[in-house]
């Protein structure tokens, strides 16, 4: 899940100062379980520039706001008051953003920052264990991956600043991911994977931007 938190209000309405009326689309998936884009907090930043001065013009929940094709659909459906508005102000990732700017012939303005990958760790608390990378070693970290969950990204570990509690020296409210690869790895009767040299990234994996097209396998079920 892609993980984002609403700006500060003042920045909000720094970028949309100038203009006058204002659409508002928030993202049904993400956005909305990280409680900074769905229904809730659409109506309660609709009510706030209304306070401002701002004119309203409607409003849309997109149940997957980085969709480009649904969220053409979805700005079709509301063109009558799209066409009366001088901006929309997007509550969802950056992937949202774009795709609305690529809906619409108006500006389109974030609300919200985008963080990281997250995990759910349970309602309201998420946790990056992932950076996308594109060169995935998590069969020899015994499903741990250094590169992100360390904060030096130490793909060969641990360093030598880790504490006799198996604690992070650079925030010792993390336990070392390194300690945590060795105990999954020792669970699981793999120990000798530690002795293995992990050689450097292949970042070329992750090249920007990124695409990825579906092939349909032969053989596969028409």
């Amino acid at each position: 899940m892609i993980i984002t938190k609403q700006k500060m209000l003042s920045d909000i309405i720094k970028a949309i100062t100038g203009y006058k009326n204002i659409f508002i689309t928030g993202c049904g998936s993400c956005a909305t379980l990280c409680k900074s884009g769905g229904e809730e907090e659409v109506a309660q930043m609709e009510k706030y520039l209304k306070t401002k001065g701002f004119n309203i013009t409607g409003s849309t929940i997109i149940d997957e706001a980085c969709h480009v094709l649904l969220t053409k659909r979805t700005y079709r459906e509301h063109l009558s008051k799209i066409k009366k508005s001088d901006a929309i102000l997007v509550m969802a990732c950056g992937a949202g953003v774009q795709a609305s700017s690529n809906s619409v012939e108006i500006p389109v303005i974030p609300a919200l920052d985008t963080l990281f990958l997250g995990n759910t760790i349970r309602f309201g608390v998420f946790e990056q264990y992932c950076s996308m990378c594109g060169d995935c070693l998590l069969e020899i970290t015994g499903g741990v991956c250094p590169a992100t969950r360390c904060p030096k990204g130490l793909l060969n570990g641990p360093c030598g600043g880790v504490d006799d509690d198996g604690m992070c020296e650079v925030d010792r409210t993390l336990k070392c991911a390194w300690v945590e690869i060795y105990e999954s790895l020792k669970k699981r009767g793999h120990l000798d994977r530690m002795k293995k040299i992990i050689p450097p990234k292949d970042y070329s994996k992750n090249r920007h931007p990124g695409s990825l097209t579906l092939k349909k396998r032969k053989g596969s079920a028409k």
